[in-house]
C-alpha cells in the first residue's frame, strides 16, 4: 500500500468520524424539532421518527401558555441593555488599563480576570443577601426587577469583557490615538473616533458571547426573578416541567423558539468570533 493510499484512506476516516460526531452533536436538536410537532401519544409511540402531520398547533398552545410576548419582551430588554453597558463599560475600562500599565491598573485587570475564575453556585447566596441589604438600605429595589438584574449582569459579564478588549486594545497602535490629540481630539472624542471603531471584532465577539449567555441563562434570573410579569424566555419555558407531568410537545415547541433568535444573532456574526477571541488572547 502506497503512503499516498494511506494518506487517502486515513483523510475519508477522519472524514467520517467527523461527520458521525456532527451527527451525534445535532441529533438532540433534531429530536427537539421533530417532537415539537408531534401529539404525546405519537411522541410517546416513536420519538425519532418524522411526524406523521405537520402542525403548529402545539407553538400556538405553547406560547399562549408562557404568555410569549411578554416574557420575550423582558428577555430582549434584559439581553440589550445588558450588552451595551458591559460593551462600553469593559472596552473603556480596557482601553485605559492597557494604556496606563502601571501598579493600579495592573492590579484592577488581575482583579477582574480573577472573576472569571470565581464559579457562580460559591455567589449564589452572598449575592442575593447582598443585594438584599442594598434594597433594604437603599430602597432601590435590586430584587424581581429586570434593572437589578441588568445591574448583576453587567457585573458578572465585566472580567470577560475586559480581558478580550485588553488584549485587542495592544495591537492598536498608540501612533493613532498621539495623532488624533495632535489634531486636538480629547481622551473621550480619542476613545469614540480611533479607538472604538477599531475594536469591532472584539465588540463583535463579546456581543455574541453575551447574547447567547443571557439569553439562555435559567439560574440567576430563577433567584431574582419571583413575578410573572418579570420572566424571562427560559423561566417561562420551565413551566411545562412541572413535578409530577412534563407537556413535551408543548415543552419542545417553546425550546424551538426560544433558540431560533439566537441561533440567527450567530449565524449572522459567528465569522468575528474566531477573530476576536484570537486577537483577545494576544498580549502586549
Amino acid at each position: 500500500m502506497t503512503k499516498d493510499l494511506k494518506r487517502k484512506i486515513a483523510s475519508i476516516a477522519a472524514d467520517l468520524a467527523l461527520m458521525v460526531f456532527c451527527l451525534l452533536y445535532l441529533f438532540p436538536i433534531y429530536l427537539i424539532v421533530t417532537n415539537s410537532f408531534k401529539s404525546r401519544a405519537e411522541m410517546y409511540d416513536n420519538m425519532v421518527a418524522l411526524p406523521k402531520v405537520l402542525s403548529f398547533q402545539y407553538y400556538a398552545s405553547a406560547l399562549e401558555k408562557v404568555n410569549f410576548a411578554v416574557s420575550f419582551r423582558n428577555s430582549l430588554m434584559l439581553t440589550v441593555f445588558s450588552i451595551l453597558a458591559i460593551v462600553i463599560l469593559t472596552s473603556m475600562t480596557a482601553w485605559m488599563i492597557t494604556r496606563q500599565k502601571n501598579k493600579l491598573s495592573t492590579a484592577i485587570y488581575n482583579l477582574l480576570i480573577a472573576t472569571m475564575l470565581i464559579p457562580f453556585q460559591t455567589l449564589m447566596m452572598p449575592l442575593m443577601q447582598e443585594m438584599s441589604i442594598i434594597q433594604r438600605n437603599t430602597g432601590i429595589r435590586m430584587l424581581d426587577t429586570i434593572p437589578g438584574l441588568i445591574y448583576m449582569y453587567i457585573g458578572f459579564g465585566a472580567g470577560m469583557g475586559v480581558f478580550l478588549y485588553s488584549g485587542f486594545v495592544n495591537s492598536i497602535p498608540v501612533s493613532l490615538e498621539e495623532a488624533a490629540r495632535i489634531d486636538g481630539c480629547n481622551a473621550w472624542s480619542t476613545y469614540w473616533k480611533i479607538v472604538f471603531p477599531n475594536m469591532k471584532p472584539t465588540t463583535v465577539t463579546v456581543v455574541i458571547l453575551d447574547v447567547i449567555w443571557i439569553w439562555n441563562d435559567y439560574l440567576l434570573p430563577s433567584l431574582t426573578l419571583k413575578s410573572k410579569v418579570n420572566r424571562t424566555v427560559p423561566l417561562a419555558t420551565a413551566q411545562f416541567f412541572g413535578q409530577y407531568t412534563i407537556s413535551w410537545n408543548e415543552a419542545m415547541a417553546a425550546l424551538v423558539v426560544t433558540i431560533i433568535p439566537v441561533l440567527i444573532f450567530y449565524l449572522a456574526g459567528q465569522k468575528y468570533i474566531v477573530k476576536g477571541v484570537a486577537a483577545g488572547a494576544v498580549k502586549g
